[in-house]
């Protein structure tokens, strides 16, 4: 499993650790990454991901899940949440439609 945020690709920095006496070694700054099932609206399911606290933050910030997902660019999204948000474009393309009849 990668060390990598599902919605917002932040992933592993490295640096350095930088002693007393100035001496500098390696080391990794590790995204703070947390499992959540988020609740889809558009699909009606429970969706697991692993997402750093921050994208918490803004998933909460732009109201949901889907709301995200619509203003995310599929570039910076994981597979399983591209596929996610085609999914959930797809299910509210289909909306308007069913709605109509």
């Amino acid at each position: 499993m990668s060390r990598r945020c599902e919605l917002t690709a932040k992933g592993v920095q490295t640096g350095h650790k930088v002693s007393h006496s100035n001496i500098k070694t390696k080391r990794r700054f590790l995204p703070n990454l947390v499992n959540v099932t988020f609740l889809s609206d558009a699909l009606g399911r429970p969706v697991r991901l692993r997402v750093s606290t921050n994208a918490l933050k803004s998933v909460d910030h732009r109201g949901g899940l889907d709301a995200f997902l619509a203003k995310a660019s599929i570039a910076e999204l994981s597979p399983k949440a591209a596929e996610l948000k085609r999914a959930i474009a797809k299910k509210k393309a289909g909306e308007p439609a069913a709605a109509a009849s």
